[in-house]
């Protein structure tokens, strides 16, 4: 295993990120990352603010719901375009409907045009994260992969940083539509890049015969699985049993269709890579949706020290991230392993920290975990789909992989809100929370033990 020194490390980086041949590639494609960033995290803040000037606090979860169900479905369709014509129509029409989902969300006056622009949101997100896994597999070699996965990392550490603070400053002094409209200029440039990225890729490979596709009923019936479990795990009853069990069994017929065979078996190889980032994003969102409501309700920290701890996060994600991309000729299979181990001790900590007994300080620990753990693994994962998939096939894989992302994390939230309602309560969560920390961490090793198995090498 070759080894580089830090100062050569450096160099290399910059030659592969900056090179004339590479700067526009990467400019469009960080800035794309950023913008996505700062959406999601300036729309969190502002979300209550929002949600009360137009009226819809009975329907709270909603534009996060519309933008998840959208995303699936706009997820499903980008890789079915990107297999047949390649990443250019995506990458074109992606950053536009999310602009357009900006303007809608910034001038809406009523809840049902705010749903309308998040969904445009979701769409043009969903569009455009799988044409730049595309655009990565196309103009960065095997080798190069993995700086340009440790720059997105890198790209979300600034919004993470600085996302909440400016949207909540604009929201207090400016207005919450401007968390949205400020955006507008930015995606306009990125859009710029990425024209110029798209004139120069070559034209999509020949068609093949056996290539699958993933169906359009599919992705709807899968995105209306998602949405009834996740309402129903929201709003607890004997009616929402029995939607969210309906939904469940649409959910996996659904899916079906829509991942790699094998993938719900983890069968060695695709299938495991592809189930790998289901069962670590499932993991992680144990840690980061409910960290902030334990540190405030459990320890009594205020709004903005509460989620202090997110930011800890992301910077160990990035710092993780840029790790694996010094060493290109590190295993990628045991990098995912580590990074499986290193999510599975933060929540076996988070377990600990969710108790009033524990030192509330120990929380930045868990953060700084999971986020190294998640900046080591997520790289690892997309680099070893693009070895396991064919050319004509990355779409749908790709489109796979970012399914399993979300409804992982999806499945994990519901399932925490399920544990808040019947064994705890929003104000004394630690039961409920020490719970799902143990089940998430269950997840974890699981996740470690599956990415052991790998196909023997040819």
């Amino acid at each position: 295993m070759t080894l580089i020194a830090p100062k050569a490390a450096s160099s290399r980086r910059s030659a592969v990120l900056w090179t004339p041949e590479h700067r526009t590639a990467t400019a469009g494609l960080v800035l794309v990352v950023t913008l996505v960033a700062f959406e999601s995290m300036g729309v969190a803040t502002a979300m209550p603010t929002m949600v009360a000037e137009l009226g819809g606090q009975g329907h709270y979860a909603w534009p996060f719901l519309a933008f998840l169900i959208a995303s699936v479905v706009a997820t499903v369709l980008s890789g079915r375009v990107c297999d047949r014509h390649g990443p250019k129509p995506s990458l074109l029409v992606g950053p536009m409907i999310f602009l357009a989902g900006l303007i809608v969300a910034g001038t809406a006056d009523t809840m049902s045009v705010l749903l309308i622009g998040r969904a445009l949101q979701g769409i043009g997100t969903g569009t455009l994260l799988v044409a730049v896994s595309l655009v990565i597999a196309l103009i960065y070699t095997d080798r190069e992969r993995p700086v340009v996965y440790a720059a997105n990392a890198a790209a979300w550490v600034l919004p993470a940083v600085l996302g909440p603070p400016i949207a909540g400053l604009l929201t207090e002094h400016v207005g919450w539509r401007w968390v949205f409209l400020g955006l507008t200029p930015f995606v306009l440039l990125g859009a710029g890049l990425l024209v110029v990225v798209v004139r120069r890729l070559g034209p999509p490979p020949a068609e093949s015969q056996g290539t699958r596709r993933a169906g359009v009923l599919a992705a709807l019936a899968a995105a209306a699985g998602v949405t009834a479990l996740t309402w129903a795990a929201q709003h607890p009853s004997p009616e929402a049993l029995g939607y969210g069990l309906a939904g469940l069994v649409v959910l996996g017929i659904a899916l079906r269709g829509l991942l790699p065979s094998g993938t719900l078996r983890a069968r060695p190889g695709l299938p495991t890579v592809v189930a790998s980032r289901a069962l670590i994003a499932a993991s992680f969102a144990g840690i980061e949706a409910f960290i902030p409501l334990t540190m405030s309700a459990v320890h009594g920290y205020g709004p903005a020290a509460a989620g202090l701890p997110l930011t800890v996060s992301a910077i160990g994600w990035s710092a993780g991230s840029v790790l694996q991309g010094r060493y290109p000729d590190w295993s990628r299979e045991r990098l995912l392993r580590s990074g499986f181990f290193l999510v599975a001790t933060a929540l076996a900590l988070f377990a600990v920290v969710s108790q009033p007994w524990a030192p509330g300080w120990l929380v930045y620990v868990v953060s700084l975990f999971a986020g190294a753990g998640m900046g080591i693994a997520m790289p690892a994962i997309s680099l070893l789909l693009l070895r396991f998939s064919t050319e004509r096939e990355r779409g749908f894989n790709t489109s796979a992989m970012q399914l399993g992302d979300w409804m992982g994390s999806a499945m994990t939230i519901g399932l925490g809100g399920v544990l808040l309602a019947g064994l705890a309560s929003a104000t004394e969560p630690s039961f409920a929370m020490a719970v799902l920390a143990v089940l998430m961490t269950a997840v974890a090793l699981t996740g470690a033990v599956v990415t052991g198995r790998w196909p023997a090498a040819e």
